[in-house]
């Protein structure tokens, strides 16, 4: 009966994590289901001067620009020089295309009457 006594204060906790282990499993929570993201790169001088060119075919061409685009933004500010100007006196905006795979210029009446 003494070992008895002597094994109780060891059972006690194991008998109360034992009750304590039997909890109900958490419900799972729904998630949404995840969205394709089509990250483009920043415009450089070639992507700018091609959209350019399709946007004003009348134009000279684009001798020197460079394209700002904040992290995320759909649009990217640019800065560019025609024929042999070497200096940047022009600014157009960039915007992603309706497929989401390609640059266009924003306002191209804007943009090609300067």
């Amino acid at each position: 009966m003494k070992k008895f006594f002597l094994l109780l204060p060891i059972l006690a906790p194991v008998t109360l994590l034992a009750a304590c282990a039997e909890e109900p499993a958490p419900e799972p929570v729904e998630t949404a289901e995840p969205v394709e993201i089509v990250e483009l790169p920043a415009p450089d001088s070639e992507v700018f001067a091609a959209a350019f060119a399709e946007a004003c075919p009348n134009a000279e061409t684009v001798n020197v620009s460079l394209c700002r685009r904040a992290m995320g933004a759909e649009t990217a500010a640019c800065e560019y020089g025609l024929g042999d100007d070497e200096y940047m006196r022009n600014d157009a905006t960039l915007a992603i295309n309706e497929a989401g795979d390609g640059w266009v210029i924003q306002d191209p009446e804007a943009v090609c009457a300067q």
